[in-house]
């Protein structure tokens, strides 16, 4: 039997029960009936189930969408025009206001850029061989090769072998990821995304509409390069359905975090208005995401802005103004404001200190939310810049020793401190040497692409 991971309804029902129960649904009758037919709740991996359930499963599936959320005033998913009204009464807009120093020349803005994308290509880099550990396991790794708390790139060498053992390296990352065998940057879904985004914008500029996205996915995304939210997206499009049905039809990783590693481009290319910068990202999330997973991407993509603005800025002031253009009392503000709060209520501001962070993050996220959700990933994300204070390495080394989505976080941790770091040199020869200035991927055009270049092409992209 093909197991197909992410689409197969009874793989998707526990995930959308546990996501009922996030919302406050009452989905309990339906929970009974799916487990008494042999069903079961939602696994950690990506598991595997007879399809004999299959029937049941989408029958259930449907019936849940039914269910009203009692938090769905508070987190709305908008996709009328009255949309812009909804997020910018939050919204506190920096369009180019007065007083401003002048506007930096191109040499600097291509060399913040490709601090950018170099932080996260490096931050993610960093994160790929512990993705799906456990967080004692991230830790034991660490420690156990003389690299906690973590200050440079995992290694397997002098791995005590009973260590290696009980926390095996990511699979799929461990040839390409460890320090003793990066060559150039991998290809990673949290790269090929921020290369459809800028091939968005070559192709439609800033104007573009969600079908816009739809259209380039089937054209240059492969479908075996998706992952959860995107998977049921794209299988929809192909199914026949259009946007926003492709985000809501049978998709419970729809507030997963799989937006939020598709909004850097858009920060990017709208420097100083995080505003316009969220209401793009806004249109590339509802192809696949709602609520909390289309924040995610409007909050990222408005820090970037924010930070690439031509004003000197700090990271706290970046995430505070990133707050403004999402809803206040939605479930993903709450996080990024614990992640904040307990960062900053940490007294030593060291990298030791922050285990602590990481334990109170973890006993409020981990036995509630998959590792992929985002509302886990926007507290740490928060959390580790905040206590790094946006310096480059600790943001990324906090980011993954935090464990979760260790490559998506790190990817958008160096994605923001690379940005304020400013260029290549500023970010440290041991990260950016080992990339060799060259980035494998599977979308068109790009395989073999340089940073530098990226950059140049994203200043050409900017409004």
């Amino acid at each position: 039997m093909l197991r197909l991971t992410w689409v197969q309804p009874e793989d998707l029902i526990g995930h959308e029960l546990r996501q009922a129960a996030q919302d406050g649904r009452d989905a309990t009758e339906i929970e009974r009936r799916w487990i008494a037919a042999g069903g079961h709740l939602a696994p950690e991996r990506a598991g595997a189930t007879s399809s004999e359930l299959r029937s049941l499963a989408q029958e259930l599936l449907d019936e849940l969408a039914q269910l009203p959320s009692p938090l769905a005033a508070a987190e709305p998913t908008v996709f009328e025009a009255r949309a812009a009204t909804v997020f910018q009464a939050h919204a506190v807009r920096e369009d180019k206001p007065s007083g401003r120093p002048p506007e930096p020349g191109p040499r600097s803005e291509t060399d913040r850029l490709h601090a950018a994308w170099l932080g996260r290509a490096i931050g993610c880099v960093l994160g790929k061989p512990v993705e799906k550990l456990p967080l004692d396991g991230i830790r034991a790794l660490a420690r156990h090769t003389g690299n906690w708390p973590l200050n440079t790139w995992f290694t397997e060498r002098n791995l005590d072998p009973r260590i290696a053992a009980a926390y095996p390296w990511n699979r799929r990352s461990r040839p390409t990821s460890l320090a003793e065998n990066i060559d150039g940057m991998p290809e990673d879904d949290d790269l090929n995304y921020p290369l459809l985004g800028l091939m968005l914008l070559q192709r439609h500029g800033h104007d573009f509409t969600t079908g816009d996205v739809a259209r380039l996915w089937l054209d240059e995304l492969p479908a075996g390069r998706t992952f959860t939210a995107e998977r049921i997206a794209y299988r929809n499009l192909l199914d026949g359905l259009e946007p926003p049905h492709t985000a809501t039809h049978r998709n419970p990783f729809r507030e997963w975090i799989g937006a939020q590693i598709r909004a850097d481009v858009f920060g990017w290319t709208n420097p100083g208005d995080p505003a316009k910068a969220a209401e793009l990202a806004f249109r590339d999330a509802v192809l696949s995401h709602t609520a909390n997973g289309v924040y995610g991407e409007m909050f990222v993509a408005a820090a970037i802005a924010h930070a690439a603005g031509p004003a000197p800025t700090t990271i706290h002031e970046t995430l505070a103004t990133a707050l403004a253009h999402i809803p206040p009392d939605s479930r993903y503000a709450q996080a990024i404001r614990f992640g904040t709060d307990t960062a900053r209520a940490e007294p030593t501001g060291t990298p030791a200190g922050f285990e602590h962070v990481v334990d109170v993050l973890h006993a409020r996220y981990a036995h509630t939310h998959h590792w992929v959700h985002v509302l886990p990933n926007a507290a740490l994300l928060a959390a580790a810049l905040t206590h790094a204070d946006g310096d480059f390495t600790g943001s990324i080394c906090r980011a993954v020793s935090g464990g979760w989505d260790t490559d998506s976080n790190g990817a958008t941790a160096g994605s923001i401190a690379g940005l304020l770091a400013g260029s290549r040199e500023a970010l440290g020869e041991r990260w950016t040497v080992p990339l060799k200035n060259r980035l494998a991927t599977t979308v068109g055009g790009f395989d073999g692409i340089g940073f530098d270049e990226l950059a140049r092409l994203t200043l050409e992209a900017r409004a």
